[in-house]
């Protein structure tokens, strides 16, 4: 895995931070707050950028939601003093679903979700003038693990280059509650759902392989040879080449 120095890291997006801002003419910053480690990191780096003044966390939990989910995002806003408002979306989802489409799988149900995130963020961005900050990391962009116009809408990404296993380190070093840290990657759209078990893959082998192939530009013998099977190289780059489309502007007839 390739190694940085995250310290000049955290300066790099502190700077980055501040000018994709500046650019815009805003001061302000409204950061979801799931309780998970790329939202926390996000809002961590976001207070140091700007202030805790000026940043928003927003936590929006559906009925279903596992209860650390909320615990462990209020737990990182007090940490950081940053405001905070929470926003329960389950009317907003289930009202749609129980009117128009009570078969929808948890596939459907778990992407309205994250889309309904968006909307309430969108919305309050307006109410506080405050730009959206992405917290999407490149593990889950380069295979595609968001929903499109949901976690992956934004004004721009602050650890978006930084793949998942060093988004973790970064965590520890801006000193985030060990709750947020140590706990399994979950984008908690449904019960018991984890990333690992719906990707089918560890992150710490998927950023190794995502690393050798588009870092390094290793090719997939080279890759075999570092000790993983073709089957997890194969899953990857699957993942990758079906999820194109997430990672570009909408087409037009050229």
């Amino acid at each position: 895995m390739r190694i940085i120095d995250l310290k000049r890291e955290i300066y790099r997006i502190l700077e980055f931070i501040k000018n994709e801002l500046e650019n815009a003419g805003f001061t302000k910053l409204i950061v979801g707050l799931s309780g998970g480690i790329d939202s926390s990191v996000t809002a961590a780096l976001s207070a140091q950028a700007i202030g805790k003044e000026n940043v928003f966390g927003v936590m929006m939990p559906y009925k279903n939601s596992h209860p650390d989910s909320l615990k462990h995002a209020k737990e990182v806003a007090k940490k950081l003093g940053i405001k905070q408002k929470i926003v329960d979306i389950s009317p907003m989802v289930d009202s749609y679903f129980d009117k128009y489409e009570k078969d929808a799988d948890i596939l459907r149900r778990g992407n309205r979700l994250a889309r309904e995130r968006m909307c309430v963020l969108y919305d309050l961005s307006a109410k506080y003038k405050a730009l959206v900050a992405g917290t999407g990391n490149r593990s889950e962009f380069l295979i595609g693990y968001c929903t499109q116009y949901g976690d992956n809408a934004c004004a721009f990404e602050p650890i978006g280059h930084l793949y998942k296993t060093e988004v973790k380190k970064m965590a520890k070093l801006l000193n985030l509650p060990e709750s947020v840290i140590e706990k399994n990657p979950t984008a908690d759209l449904w019960e018991n759902q984890t990333d690992e078990d719906e990707m089918g893959i560890t992150y710490k082998k998927l950023d190794e392989i995502l690393y050798q192939l588009f870092d390094l530009n290793k090719s997939e013998k080279e890759i075999t040879g570092l000790g993983f099977s073709n089957k997890e190289i194969e899953k990857v780059i699957s993942m990758y080449r079906n999820s194109e489309f997430k990672r570009r502007m909408p087409r037009i007839v050229s």
